[in-house]
């Protein structure tokens, strides 16, 4: 795919804090990214030097070929959609999405024909003359989106704009900000520090802390292939176990061995073993198991999150199936639930 943005080793500081650490990244053309990581991690400084609105201490950004080192915000074919929409509260809906294209001295023709687009892809038609002032989060959003659609950039930034949201909202705006995106063909960087979210809607996820990125990679290999504690804690829940890689689809955890389908590790090498809580099954059945005591049970309304402990370690387990607290059960897992990890000092 062909490349729309391309940020080369981007380092920012404010005052001695140093905010992004010699960054790289591309986005290619027509793709819905996600920068995903903790408060504080840079993903939104990151978006706001895509955006124009910061100026990086060393590094590049190059946008459609051409370096934006000393090209303005609206001179770059971006627009940004603010976690707090950032509407004119003494315009009303159509004036709002319109106020672009008038600058940009559009004729009413070609006005009312761009607001009627975007007034349809958000679902907002009929709702032209109402005032902003008056309309709901959702709703304010829409017009925030339609606004910086109108003018067809070739790049979107979306920092948190769902953050204000309830639940049922917030799902529902999951689907259609992507279905937005593949209608419109266009790139999408969206912030956030909702693990949900990324993984609903994104083509490719970057996972970041502490200014770094740690991974990058489509939602499915996010989860299922992390590659270092962080995003295995980050994304999801994770039982993560010191062990012994003896060879090459061969562990050992819990003074028992396990086959896997990892290798390219050195023989015995110290690492460290990532299962996801649905993929424990528990039975009766110990013999040659680990086996634990069951210590807590609380039902989460799709599953019962079970807190079994081995030995002095705590196993998170999410079954369908209640157990009795105080039972003795054994914890089974396919050579596949099984992901091996460097091991880190943390």
């Amino acid at each position: 795919m062909e490349k729309l943005v391309n940020i080369k080793n981007i380092t920012k500081s404010f005052d001695e804090t140093i905010v992004l650490k010699d960054l790289s990244l591309f986005i290619n053309h027509n793709e819905f990214v996600t920068l995903l990581g903790p408060s504080g991690c840079g993903k939104t400084t990151l978006l706001r030097l895509i955006g124009g609105f910061e100026t990086a201490d060393s590094g590049e950004i190059i946008f459609n070929g051409e370096s934006m080192e000393n090209v303005p915000s609206y001179k770059r074919e971006i627009n940004t959609v603010f976690q707090n929409y950032a509407l004119f509260p003494h315009l009303n809906v159509f004036e709002n999405i319109a106020f672009g294209l008038r600058i940009s001295k559009k004729t009413e023709v070609e006005i009312n024909e761009l607001v009627s687009y975007a007034l349809k892809l958000v679902k907002l038609v009929g709702f032209e003359k109402r005032s902003v002032k008056k309309m709901s989060g959702g709703q304010q959003q829409r017009v925030a989106i339609a606004r910086a659609i109108v003018n067809k950039p070739k790049l979107l930034l979306l920092d948190e704009p769902l953050g204000a949201l309830d639940l049922k909202l917030r799902q529902d705006m999951q689907y259609e900000l992507k279905e937005i995106q593949k209608t419109l063909g266009i790139s999408f960087i969206f912030v956030t520090h909702d693990q949900e979210e990324a993984l609903t809607m994104s083509d490719t996820v970057v996972v970041m802390n502490d200014g770094v990125i740690q991974q990058i990679g489509t939602p499915e290999d996010i989860y299922n292939e992390p590659e270092n504690k962080f995003t295995a804690m980050f994304i999801g829940e994770s039982n993560i176990i010191d062990g012994v890689m003896k060879k090459d689809f061969l562990v050992e955890f819990e003074g028992i061995e396990f086959e896997c389908v990892d290798k390219g590790f050195n023989k015995n090498e110290l690492v460290e073993i990532v299962i996801r809580p649905e993929d424990i099954v528990l039975s009766k059945e110990t013999k040659g198991k680990i086996t634990g005591v069951v210590d807590d049970i609380t039902f989460k309304g799709v599953h019962y999150e079970i807190i079994i402990m081995v030995a002095n370690k705590e196993y998170v387990v999410h079954s369908t199936d209640h157990e009795e607290i105080g039972s003795i059960v054994s914890l089974n897992f396919d050579p596949d639930d099984i992901h091996v990890m460097k091991r880190t000092n943390e």
